[in-house]
């Protein structure tokens, strides 16, 4: 559970109150259970506004490990708290097809995008994409390539609005994807 009194101001902050500074620092397993509920409500979230789909699954603790073994969680914290999170590896995801995409020796993978519901739409998201750009030039990367879902629930023209081109558009295990990169 969020402990409420990490938050400075969420309860009387509007909605529509961008968030002015936040904290980026590498996740740690400590960090796990936070991760999971983040991005569970996030799916939670998706999942009322667009009814269920692949977006609908829910992270789990031991989820969250995991993915720090495979590679770098950051988390975005307002106050303490963590609010906002994502993924950036080497690895190439299961779900992407690189001939879709600007031939590089160092692409990086941006994945596991989420913000808690109650701070979307403040210009979190935008930071989260901004901090991976930062880290992904310092890497040194030579693009940013991801996925989308390419439904309702998708955030296609929220990379776009970010910098990213769309590559392509597939469907993996009957899943519809967009393809978006950022060139370094």
């Amino acid at each position: 559970m969020v402990d409420r009194a990490l938050l400075p101001d969420s309860d009387t902050v509007a909605a529509s109150t961008k968030v002015k500074s936040v904290a980026f620092a590498l996740a740690t397993p400590a960090d796990a259970a936070a991760l999971a509920e983040l991005r569970t409500a996030a799916a939670r979230e998706l999942t009322e506004r667009y009814g269920r789909g692949h977006w609908s699954s829910e992270t789990t603790e031991r989820g969250a490990l995991v993915e720090l073994r495979n590679a770098q969680v950051w988390i975005a914290r307002y106050g303490g708290a963590c609010v906002g999170t994502f993924r950036l590896a080497t690895k190439k995801p299961w779900a992407i097809d690189t001939s879709y995409f600007t031939p590089c020796v160092r692409p990086l993978y941006l994945t596991g995008m989420a913000v808690r519901p109650d701070f979307q739409r403040r210009g979190l998201g935008r930071k989260c994409v901004d901090q991976a750009v930062r880290i992904a030039r310092a890497w040194p990367a030579d693009a940013i390539r991801l996925d989308a879902y390419d439904a309702q629930a998708g955030a296609g023209s929220f990379y776009r609005k970010c910098g990213f081109t769309e590559t392509g558009r597939t469907t993996y295990r009957s899943v519809p994807l967009v393809y978006y990169e950022l060139v370094l």
